[in-house]
């Protein structure tokens, strides 16, 4: 999709970031309270945090979002970059929106110094991994949580 454009939110981006969050959201059948993300979202906006957002624009329409976080490793001495969300709207999956969302994050922690950058999907979101099987490494980890 050549067509398509990548940039940083911006403030007047918030209702659009916002309609497509909540679909990511739904998406994975979960829900998070109001305050979590005005908070996620005004992060994105304060250049203090290590935390990013981009948006994929086709014309006027944001189809697509990506989300990143860099931290450190006890493993690097540089920063390694967590892309913690990704989301291209469903009528235009498989058409290359998700891998240049990817690519943006790539070259930004690339820039940024970073040593790798790792994300995670659902096991069942086969679409997805078609995509991410074809740019990374499967890392062999089973992630486990513990919700405190």
């Amino acid at each position: 999709m050549s067509n398509v454009e990548i940039r940083p939110v911006t403030p007047a981006d918030h209702s659009v970031w916002l309609q497509l969050w909540q679909a990511y959201l739904h998406f994975y059948d979960t829900e998070l309270p109001a305050e979590t993300s005005a908070l996620a979202w005004q992060r994105f906006l304060d250049p203090t945090e290590p935390t990013h957002a981009t948006l994929a624009w086709r014309g006027n329409q944001a189809i697509g979002l990506g989300q990143w976080i860099f931290h450190r490793s006890n493993w690097t001495v540089s920063h390694n970059c967590y892309l913690q969300d990704l989301f291209v709207q469903p009528d235009v999956r498989c058409g290359g929106v998700g891998r240049q969302l990817i690519e943006h994050v790539l070259t930004q922690a690339r820039n940024a110094g970073s040593t790798n950058v790792h994300w995670l999907t659902q096991a069942t979101n086969h679409t997805a991994m078609r995509l991410y099987d074809q740019m990374a490494k499967r890392s062999g980890f089973v992630q486990y949580r513990h919700a405190l």
